[in-house]
């Protein structure tokens, strides 16, 4: 145990540096006190007990030398603070003030003069100098005043206002006017010009009001709120027609301005006056010509306007007109908002088709077909391409304009990026419009450019369709063999190459594009090609070639359709004509003499299917047993030649089985449920089967025996 410090040797016991902190006071009693103390009364004992304002005690003034003692003395004080800070304006206005309340004027005066030397652009120290001369009714000094104030700054209109007001309150209406027609050559704002005009109607100078109104347009031409407070001037004086003749000087001077919103409220006042005036044919006009000459996305209140004048005024065609304004303006909103929004132009331009305009319907077609997709990829071009069709199928069927429907297809060709992608659509719809004109020449030039520019499968089919409905059977074959030059694993083109020479029985040639065709090292679809040759010797009577090609398809693929189709032609081959034949000779030998060949043929390809997919393809017991079906199905359709035993014995056996599903962690996850072929010739090898088989035989004993 180590032993404590001694205190003698310099060093403090563990006890001393110890920290004692104060212990927590509990509180006892938690009860309310009896009196409770608020926030507001702490606030006001904290006023109550703070100290008085410490103010210099006032002093009275009893002789004059005293007077001039404190007059020095304060004057004293302003100067100092002046020299500290000059460009201080409240320092320069507190002494001219004093001054003023010592009623010595010139004193004060020339305070305010030197002041106005600091800082004569603060037109503040102008209106309290002002002021000062005012109430001390010194009206001259403050006449002159506000001519040095307003020759100063001349910009600054409340100068002139109270300079305008002094005149008007001494009754000196000539040097108010005087001092109006001052500021008009400065050009003021409206307010200014408003407040002159106000003045003269005062003192009901109408005429004097009504040039001035004339000087104030003509300073303001741009200004429609000044043409339509003009034109209600001359109403609310009973001037019908010089009104109206405000309004069209107005639509003149205004119609050229770049801000809509003032053009807009120009022609609501104009159609508002006429309509006052009970002309609504006018007041129409006026909403009509405004329509068409105010962006359809700027002109809202103008529409609103106009519905509402039409269902206070209009018939039904008035109204339905109206309408369609207002939709006209949703339509102009939307794609203003988002130009590539082709739904939104296929909706507006179905309005105005319905409308029966065709220049309006035009303007909007070519508007929309402006817009063009973002990017040069297929996908944003789909939905714009319509806009062209439909516009060539407007100028074609509505409007009956041929030549400005072919140059709509030649534009849109034009446009499109063939060499990225391009549209079968736009080429076959150029072409058949042509031929509509009988213009066979640019049909086929179209689509000959449509192959040289953006060959396309359609464009083949539908080119060799036409020449083929013509009968020009050299171009159909030029036509085929372009088609395979560029698409040679194409096995629809070849088959329709085929078809075409055996229409026109031309069986060599035939077999001839068939044997280029399934020499070609690559086909989309095989297996049509194959049945169509195979089908093509079937019909030609050629079974030797017939089974040749079998061979050769089996040589490739070795398919369950293949092995049942080869066994089902070897079943029939010649059956009909031979048979018929026979039938007329009443020799019954030998038609069953052949019908055991047809029978031996087939069982041999059968018997070669089952052996390759037993030895093979072992794992393929779905398509032997499928295959088994087959031929069951042929044996019993030979009747009595048949031998059903022989393929009876084959046949496997379906045993339902479960297998683990396993998880991503490789746990058995759940059990599902699955068909198992069993062959005679699996069962014989595998014991564990037999096992299985007893217990099978037991069940169907024990069922039997329960149901006894």
């Amino acid at each position: 145990m180590a032993r404590e410090a001694d205190p003698s040797l310099g060093f403090l016991t563990k006890r001393e540096t110890e920290v004692k902190l104060p212990r927590p006071t509990r509180v006892k009693n938690k009860t309310p006190a009896p009196v409770q103390i608020t926030a507001e009364q702490i606030l006001r004992e904290a006023r109550e007990r703070q100290e008085a304002e410490i103010r210099p005690p006032k002093q009275k003034i009893t002789d004059p030398s005293e007077l001039s003692d404190y007059r020095l003395r304060k004057r004293k004080e302003f100067e100092d603070l002046i020299r500290r800070v000059r460009w201080n304006v409240g320092v320069w206005v507190k002494y001219a003030k004093w001054e003023e309340s010592q009623k010595d004027f010139a004193r004060a005066r020339s305070v305010w003069e030197r002041a106005l030397e600091v800082d004569y652009r603060n037109h503040t120290l102008w209106l309290k100098y002002a002021e000062f001369e005012m109430k001390n009714r010194f009206v001259n000094h403050a006449r002159n005043i506000w001519d040095r104030a307003v020759s100063l700054l001349p910009r600054v209109d409340q100068l002139w206002y109270k300079y305008i007001h002094m005149e008007e309150m001494l009754g000196n209406v000539a040097n108010a006017r005087q001092v109006f027609e001052r500021w008009m050559h400065w050009t003021p704002d409206e307010q200014g010009w408003l407040s002159y005009i106000k003045f003269e109607l005062r003192y009901n100078e109408v005429e004097r009001a009504r040039g001035i109104y004339e000087r104030y347009v003509g300073c303001h031409p741009r200004s429609a709120s000044a043409w339509i407070k003009f034109a209600k001037f001359e109403m609310k004086k009973g001037e019908v027609a010089r009104a109206r003749l405000v309004y069209e000087a107005a639509v003149e001077a205004v119609q050229a301005l770049e801000d809509p919103e003032e053009v807009e409220k120009l022609f609501v006042a104009f159609a508002e006056f006429e309509e006052r005036c009970k002309e609504t044919e006018r007041a129409r006009g006026i909403y009509k010509y405004a329509l068409d000459h105010i962006p359809k996305g700027r002109a809202e209140e103008l529409y609103k306007k106009f519905l509402s004048f039409e269902k206070q005024y209009g018939d039904k065609e008035g109204i339905e007109d109206a309408i369609v304004g207002k939709r006209r303006f949703q339509y102009e909103e939307e794609v203003r908002k988002n130009s590539l929004n082709y739904d939104g132009w296929f909706d507006y331009i179905r309005l105005e088709e319905s409308c029966g305009d065709k220049e309006r319907v035009r303007e909007i077609y070519e508007r929309a077909i402006a817009n063009l997709p973002p990017a040069e990829e297929k996908r944003y071009w789909q939905r714009y391409i319509y806009l062209w069709i439909n516009y060539a199928l407007y100028e074609e069927l509505d409007a009956e304009d041929m030549e400005r429907t072919r140059e709509v297809y030649r534009e849109c060709l034009k446009l499109i990026p063939h060499k990225k992608f391009s549209f079968a659509k736009m080429w076959l719809l150029a072409a058949q419009f042509e031929i509509r004109q009988k213009n066979l020449k640019a049909a086929r030039q179209i689509l000959g450019n449509a192959i040289g520019l953006a060959p396309k499968d359609k464009i083949f089919k539908k080119y060799i369709e036409i020449e083929l409905q013509l009968g020009n059977m050299n171009r159909c074959r030029i036509l085929y063999e372009k088609y395979l030059e560029w698409s040679p694993a194409n096995c629809y083109a070849w088959s329709k190459y085929a078809e075409l020479e055996i229409s026109l029985h031309e069986t060599e040639r035939a077999r001839a594009i068939f044997e280029l065709a399934t020499a070609q090292p690559a086909l989309d679809m095989p297996e049509v090609l194959w049945k169509a040759y195979i089908d093509f010797e079937i019909s030609e009577g050629e079974y030797e070639r017939t089974r040749q090609l079998y061979e050769r398809l089996l040589e490739r693929t070795k398919h369950l359709k293949v092995w049942t189709s080869y066994a089902k032609f070897e079943a029939i081959a010649g059956k009909e004509g031979e048979e018929t034949e026979m039938q007329e000779e009443n020799d019954q030998d030998s038609i069953v003499e052949l019908d055991k060949q047809r029978l031996q043929r087939s069982r041999g390809v059968f018997e070669r299917a089952f052996d390759y997919f037993r030895t093979v393809m072992p794992e393929l017991k779905e398509e032997r047993a499928m295959l088994l079906e087959e031929w069951l199905n042929m044996e019993g359709s030979f009747g009595g030649l048949g031998d059903v035993s022989l393929v009876q014995k084959k046949l496997p056996r379906k045993v339902k089985r479960k297998r683990a599903i396993l998880s991503e962690d490789n746990t058995p996850a759940r059990f599902e449920e699955y068909y198992e072929y069993i062959f005679p010739d699996e069962a014989a090898l595998a014991p564990s089967l037999k096992i299985l088989e007893a217990a099978y035989k037991w069940k169907k004993q024990k069922i039997g025996s329960d149901e006894d």
